[in-house]
């Protein structure tokens, strides 16, 4: 065989006369591949893990085996990686279990991993410790991240395989403690999928809504039997670990017997020596409650009725030393008595005050205070406008006159007169939107003063149902002491005037009048006076 791929030892003879076989790069690479994988086929490796820096973003794992004094390259394909019972990690000791084989893209040989144990329980105890560091190192396992247990949890969650004795044993001490409602979380306790199995499941009960269809548990509990390092180190897994750590509901691990540890019992925030001792710490019993109850009880019915009694007796001694609720209240409603007549008067008094003080007012709120200043703006208005309208002209036959006057060449004076034009336009711009903005600010002062006017004016009083009474005169007469019998007299609506006579022998109605404004002769009784009219306004 070996005849295939070494030349001859006669270096001097000829290549022409040689009758060895000529192959290409990809045969020879091809034959050593199958030579290789014929010869070893299975093998069992044992080496120390290096260059490990995790899953390729392919999911095959990469990484080499070596000892003292060799070293061969390994792989792990994607499909067998997620069924890996235990990690690759750096400087770990492990027995791989795989075949040979080559990658003939690079000249090297290669195990392609099947399967990753490591090398004996020494060298699992020494992962351990190196993870509990690591963790450690992390805060995870730190006393201040503890949770207290709830005194008398509702719900109580429980996280371990449905088929085994431990949670028989649960719901039974449950049961007889105080009977709750139990949820319970099927998991794998043992094998390569254990630990994510528990991740999942901390994670989930953190998950549940509390007002969902599924009671969120006040309290959780990670239980298994007892076994081998083997056998719990699914417990051991940092994702258990790290959810156990970060449970907003508090754990408590009950995993193996009371000489078992793992690293759940160290983030959980209470461990129990075995899953009986988990519900004990977490379910009080039912029967030391009610006693315990009825013995609070008493005592508060005792203490109820002794606290009533030195009440009464209080009560009693005080009430002897009160006074009567007459003699106790006689100089407040006396003093109320006093004040309340005196308000009435002082609201009387201050009402007729005000009257008079708005009577006097309001005769002198006359059209003609608001004319004057109205006439006076509309004149400044009209005077700025014409001053404008002078200054503009003056300014411009200014400029035109001092242009016809000057002796200077055009091409001279055009860059001048350019920008002489651009600034008058812009002056003339800049007067028009002055003049504009003045015109509208006075128009505006003009109309509030207007509408002010028109809101004073005694047209819009007579709309509103009232009338104007004046004399022959055309003086305004505002109380009937001022007219006189069988005297002619105009009284003015909102549309029309209308000239009446004043008649007392008749009233509205037919009623005939009770009062006269003068005395007759012979006669001693007086007409009541006559009512005063209000004034329009």
């Amino acid at each position: 065989m070996t005849s295939e791929f070494f030349d001859s030892e006669d270096d001097d003879a000829a290549p022409a006369a040689s009758n060895v076989m000529e192959l290409s790069v990809t045969e020879i690479s091809g034959k050593l591949k199958r030579m290789v994988e014929d010869t070893f086929g299975r093998v069992r490796v044992r080496g120390e893990i290096a260059g490990y820096r995790g899953p390729h973003s392919s999911g095959h794992m990469y990484f080499s085996l070596k000892d003292e004094k060799a070293r061969i390259e390994a792989v792990v394909w994607r499909g067998v990686a997620g069924k890996l019972k235990h990690r690759p990690e750096e400087g770990m000791e492990v027995i791989a279990t795989g075949k040979l084989t080559t990658y003939p893209g690079s000249s090297k040989y290669q195990i392609v991993i099947e399967q990753i144990e490591p090398a004996g329980a020494g060298a699992l105890m020494a992962l351990l410790e190196e993870r509990k560091k690591k963790l450690e190192a992390e805060g995870l396992f730190s006393p201040e991240r503890k949770q207290l247990l709830p005194y008398m949890p509702l719900v109580v969650g429980v996280i371990t395989s449905p088929t085994g004795a431990v949670i028989r044993d649960i719901l039974h001490r449950i049961a007889d403690r105080f009977p709750l409602h139990v949820i319970v979380w099927p998991v794998r306790v043992q094998g390569d999928t254990a630990g994510k199995e528990v991740a999942w499941a901390i994670n989930g009960f953190n998950a549940l809504d509390e007002n969902g269809s599924v009671a969120k548990p006040d309290v959780l509990i990670v239980a298994r039997g007892g076994g081998s390092v083997e056998d719990l180190w699914g417990f051991n897994d940092e994702a258990v670990v790290r959810a156990a750590a970060n449970s907003m509901i508090p754990i408590v691990s009950a995993v193996g017997h009371e000489t078992d540890w793992t690293l759940i019992d160290m983030a959980a925030d209470v461990r129990a020596p075995t899953p009986t001792g988990a519900a004990e710490m977490i379910v009080p019993v039912k029967a030391d409650l009610e006693a315990h109850l009825a013995t609070l009880g008493a005592r508060l019915r005792a203490g109820l009725s002794r606290t009533l009694d030195s009440a009464k007796t209080s009560l009693r001694a005080a009430m002897r030393g009160l006074p009567t609720p007459d003699s106790l209240f006689a100089v407040q409603s006396q003093r109320f008595d006093s004040v309340a007549s005196r308000l009435s008067r002082g609201l009387v008094s201050a009402l007729q005050t005000k009257q008079l003080e708005y009577q006097q007012k309001a005769g002198k709120l006359t059209p003609s205070l608001l004319g004057a200043p109205v006439e006076q703006k509309r004149q400044k208005l009209g005077y700025a406008e014409n001053r404008l309208k002078t200054a503009s002209r003056s300014q411009i036959e200014f400029k035109s006159n001092a242009l016809a006057k000057a002796r200077l060449s055009p091409n001279l004076i055009q860059p001048s007169i350019t920008d002489a034009k651009r600034r008058f336009d812009y002056t003339i711009r800049s007067l028009e939107a002055a003049q504009t903005n003045r015109s509208q600010t006075l128009r505006q002062k003009l109309d509030q003063a207007s509408r002010l006017l028109n809101s004073y004016s005694h047209e819009k009083t007579l709309e509103r149902g009232f009338t104007l009474v004046r004399d022959i005169n055309g003086k305004i007469i505002t109380s009937a002491e001022q007219t006189a019998s069988n005297t002619a007299y105009e009284i003015e609506f909102a549309d029309d005037r209308i000239g009446v006579i004043r008649n007392d022998s008749a009233k509205v109605g037919g009623t005939p009048s009770k009062q006269s404004p003068r005395k007759t002769s012979g006669k001693s009784d007086e007409a009541p006076p006559p009512a005063k009219q209000g004034s329009l306004f």
